[in-house]
């Protein structure tokens, strides 16, 4: 990441991944496949097979462990999702400050996240998140769709493909960002981040910590 660097007048779009983005709530989405799927598969899941499962929204996840009780499975998720939600209760501490200082500053904030609509909503309005985005754009049970929704951004919003950047803590938010030509930021203040496989990757940027991303958003855009 290069030190210093600066975008100009030319960033005027920032979209945001969710889960490990924002909050630390992979765990949580972990905690309510359990509770949710093992009663109706009646055998228990390992960490491994239901993040194997990733990429489309959890109602791929529900549909790949659980096809015949596809509806059962979705509506006890979302109950045991909201019951949970109260161990992983804010987002990463200094996220609500960066995403005001975005908007004061005139900034396009969106989200493009695979999380399914219903779940997406819960979160952000647990965390007081919801008012902060001009867009929101959600996953599908078919599989990852990021690329296409970065599309339907620029189209409907008739935004620059240069102007924005992704920001994100997984490598495939690298690859999809990549994919569409736009910039990508990558994050590992998550507790399940893999920062040297996300440097491996070569992102335009990887940040540590929400306040080192503040630090160069302030560089870029002036206190």
């Amino acid at each position: 990441m290069p030190s210093g660097y600066d975008y100009g007048d030319n960033m005027k779009t920032i979209l945001f991944d969710l889960d490990g983005t924002l909050g630390d709530t992979l765990p949580l989405c972990i905690a309510a496949f359990r509770k949710a799927i093992e009663p109706l598969a009646e055998r228990t899941l390992t960490d491994g097979e239901i993040i194997a499962t990733f990429g489309p929204s959890e109602e791929g996840t529900i549909r790949a462990f659980i096809p015949g009780q596809y509806e059962a499975g979705v509506t006890e998720y979302l109950r045991s999702y909201e019951q949970l939600h109260h161990q992983w209760p804010q987002p990463f501490p200094g996220i609500p400050e960066l995403l005001c200082w975005l908007k004061r500053k005139d900034v396009f904030v969106g989200m493009v996240t695979g999380k399914g609509s219903l779940s997406a909503a819960i979160t952000l309005n647990r965390y007081g998140l919801s008012d902060y985005f001009d867009t929101v754009k959600t996953g599908s049970p078919e599989g990852p769709i990021k690329e296409r929704c970065f599309e339907e951004i620029i189209e409907s919003f008739s935004i620059n493909r240069n102007d924005i950047l992704y920001v994100g803590d997984t490598p495939s938010d690298i690859l999809a960002s990549r994919a569409c030509g736009i910039k990508v930021a990558a994050v590992a203040w998550a507790s399940t981040a893999e920062p040297e496989k996300l440097a491996s990757m070569l992102p335009d940027f990887l940040f540590m910590t929400v306040q080192e991303f503040q630090n160069h958003l302030q560089e870029w855009f002036g206190k």
